[in-house]
């Protein structure tokens, strides 16, 4: 009798095989999600997209719910490194940063797969009293106000956090105004409508600036 052979798949073979098919599922996933909406979407549709079987998903991520939580941990951390890079790029002062907010919002509402905000559209379509995903959106607003209350304090804001919380509201009104419009140019009315509170706390900075060169 001929002795039969058995391949096996060695662990770091394996290990690479489980980080391709886990980036496929959050990439189909995160389409999805934000194209059809969480609940909308079922996880036959996700594996299809994915190119993967369905053994494979809930060995990686356990359940749909563990997959959600793992595009909004994946997605946030992405728009956060994109956005506050976008304010960083080409440097000059806080003023210079923080209006780069919205050209930059501008081209991203213009991406042909613009479907909003990924922790808006969550929140909105569950239960509101649910905790499930408003703590993974309420981590990553914190860390995009920090960036921007900083910015604030830089800019000379006696309210840094009060100036960053408004300039949050409008950046999540335009992103709700452009999901709904399909109209990029949403970014420059909120910039019109930003623009004022920059302007002013300049110039307090600058008066107070000049009140003490006169003591």
């Amino acid at each position: 009798m001929a002795k039969t052979s058995s391949k096996k798949t060695s662990p770091h073979a394996a290990a690479g095989e489980d980080e391709s098919a886990r980036g496929r599922l959050l990439n189909a996933a995160t389409h999805l999600f934000c194209k059809n909406g969480i609940n909308a979407t079922g996880i036959d549709a996700i594996i299809e997209e994915a190119g993967t079987a369905k053994t494979t998903l809930y060995k990686l991520f356990g359940s749909k719910t563990n997959l959600v939580n793992a595009v909004l941990e994946s997605e946030g951390k992405q728009w956060r490194e994109w956005f506050i890079g976008a304010m960083e790029q080409g440097g000059g002062d806080a003023q210079a940063k923080l209006t780069r907010i919205f050209p930059a919002l501008k081209s991203w509402f213009a991406e042909e797969r613009f479907y909003g905000c990924p922790f808006i559209n969550a929140v909105g379509e569950h239960d509101k009293d649910a905790k499930q995903f408003r703590n993974i959106a309420l981590k990553h607003k914190k860390i995009v106000l920090g960036h921007i209350e900083k910015l604030a304090g830089e800019l000379g804001s006696t309210e840094p956090a009060v100036l960053a919380h408004q300039l949050g509201l409008i950046i999540d009104g335009a992103i709700v105004a452009a999901m709904i419009s399909r109209d990029p140019g949403v970014a420059d009315t909120a910039a019109l409508t930003a623009g004022p509170l920059l302007s002013q706390t300049k110039a307090k900075k600058k008066r107070a600036a000049d009140q003490l060169e006169a003591v």
